[in-house]
Order: C-alpha cells, then structure tokens, then sequence
C-alpha cells in the first residue's frame, strides 16, 4: 500500500481500450479513506494562485484531468513541487501541508478527492501560524 503520510504521485487506476480510457476512484482504490468530499477548479486564470492554506486533519487527492498546473507543497522545514499533466497520475497531499496550486493552463481542471466533509476548522490559512503550527 502507498504511504498516505508523505506527498508523492500515484497511479490512478485505469481501464483502456479503443474508445479511451476510463479512470476510476472508488472507495479505498487508490484512496484509502473513505470520501467525503469532491471539488473541482476550472476556469482558472493562468496567473491565479489557488490553495495557499494547509489542513490539520484531511487527505486530499489531487489529479489534473485536464491541462496542467503545479502545485507546491511545504511542511514548515521542507518544500516539494508537482507539475500534474495527466490524469493517470494523482497527488496525495497528506495534512500538515501548506499547499498552493498555480501556472495553470489553458482549460486546466483540477479533482480533488478529500477524506472529510468541509469543516472551516480545520484549515490554516495564515502561513506565520501554519509553520508555528507545524513546529509543535
């Protein structure tokens, strides 16, 4: 089973044949949470900066399933970066991570899988008090 607790690609499981290719998340596969939450962005403005908050409690998979964007991922000491193109690929982005999502492309779409509901306490959207946060 993949490490839910660092962010890292995965796999997104796919079906293809000649008519395309159908990619599929279902109940623990590749998420092992049970899903609570689905969200899109679109239409999102190429020098728009998306996200710029981190979680204290939720899992999130991110995939790109159309266009392209980086997302950028920081745990108060380290910073990692994504560029999600394809939709065969997703980012699992664990809590504790101050995230933001920017250089979209044209016609970029991104799908976010979440492990809870929204919940407005959950999220730090101020960066002096996440890394404070993240310190303890």
């Amino acid at each position: 089973m993949t490490n839910w607790d660092t962010p890292g690609l995965i796999d997104i499981p796919a079906v293809r044949d000649h008519l395309g290719a159908l990619g599929v998340v279902e109940k623990d596969l590749p998420f092992p949470f049970p899903i609570k939450r689905v969200y899109f962005l679109y239409d999102v403005p190429a020098d728009a900066v998306r996200g710029s908050h981190a979680h204290k409690e939720l899992h999130q998979l991110i995939i790109a399933v159309s266009g392209s964007f980086i997302v950028e991922l920081d745990n108060g000491s380290e910073k990692l970066s994504f560029d999600l193109h394809s939709p065969d690929k997703g980012l699992r982005v664990p809590p504790g991570y101050w995230r933001t999502l920017s250089n979209f492309s044209g016609g970029a779409a991104a799908l976010v899988f979440a492990s809870e509901e929204y919940d407005p306490t959950d999220y730090i959207r101020d960066y002096d008090e996440f890394v404070s946060w993240s310190q303890k």
